[in-house]
């Protein structure tokens, strides 16, 4: 069942929907379990964006895993990747902004994770509009995404990165995060998107870092925002935004200071709060 909402906050849009911007994480919120898009949610989106909202897709997705569904969605707007490192114009299929990690600082922060609890497996992303995801020794890629393999560490350093992923073989996720952030978090921001995904980003960046920027792209502001997502790297999103919303399946953490839980990615949670908050407006 879904919690009881507050009021929203937001500055409503001309059609009375409560908010300008619906920012959205992808896997666990946006997409099902079989990595598709509801018809409900589909056309939940439309009616708020027939209402006057914007929609921003928020995945920490860098752009090549994430283009493919942006155009199967007919999704022409801006998405932030890269858990905030890229801003995708998905119509003009263009890179507008992007980040990447010192590559100096993030060989000293393994160096300092792998001291504490010994080796890690290791992927990384390389930046760019057909960054390649490349994967070390162990490292168990989740779902069916494209990757490419490495043996030589060495080959990490090669080209830029947004970030790099890591395992460990005894740690759970939350354990290896919390064991990053204590050892290394002065050089690189540490985050968990999902199950078996611990990653090292450029210190201060955040799912919110990109959303403010296309936020602002758009003459919008986090006032205007609502949010949803499902893990612990949806918390500066929701941090930012005046409203947000786990959904069912979100881990414990994010759940904690959400303002609302929804039913899960695969019950159409976001479809139920926007249907609801439409039917208010009407």
């Amino acid at each position: 069942m879904t919690a009881a909402a507050p009021a929203p906050t937001g500055t409503a849009p001309t059609g009375g929907f409560p908010y300008r911007l619906i920012a959205t994480d992808l896997d666990g919120t946006l997409l099902r379990s079989d990595q598709s898009v509801s018809r409900r949610t589909r056309e939940a989106l439309a009616a708020a964006t027939a209402a006057g909202a914007a929609h921003i897709v928020v995945t920490g997705r860098a752009v090549p895993w994430t283009r493919h569904i942006l155009d199967d969605l007919g999704y022409d707007g801006l998405a932030v990747c890269g858990q905030g490192a890229q801003v995708y114009d998905a119509g003009a299929h263009r890179l507008l902004t992007t980040v990447t990690l010192d590559r100096q600082l993030a060989g000293l922060a393994l160096a300092k994770i792998e001291a504490e609890i010994g080796p890690l497996y290791l992927a990384a992303s390389r930046d760019g509009l057909d960054g390649e995801v490349l994967v070390g020794p162990g490292y168990a890629v989740q779902g069916t995404l494209p990757a490419t393999p490495f043996t030589d560490a060495s080959d990490l350093w090669t080209a830029p990165l947004n970030k790099i992923y890591v395992q460990h073989p005894t740690l759970s996720d939350d354990e290896l995060a919390e064991v990053a952030r204590q050892t290394a978090g002065g050089f690189v921001t540490v985050t968990m998107a999902g199950e078996g995904i611990v990653e090292l980003l450029p210190l201060g960046l955040s799912k919110a870092t990109g959303l403010s920027l296309a936020a602002r792209r758009l003459k919008l502001k986090a006032a205007d925002t609502i949010a949803f997502g499902d893990m612990p790297n949806d918390l500066p999103m929701f941090a930012w935004a005046s409203y947000g919303v786990a959904m069912a399946n979100a881990h414990e953490e994010l759940k904690a200071v959400a303002d609302e839980v929804t039913v899960s990615n695969d019950e159409d949670g976001i479809a139920v709060v926007l249907e609801r908050m439409l039917a208010r407006s009407a």
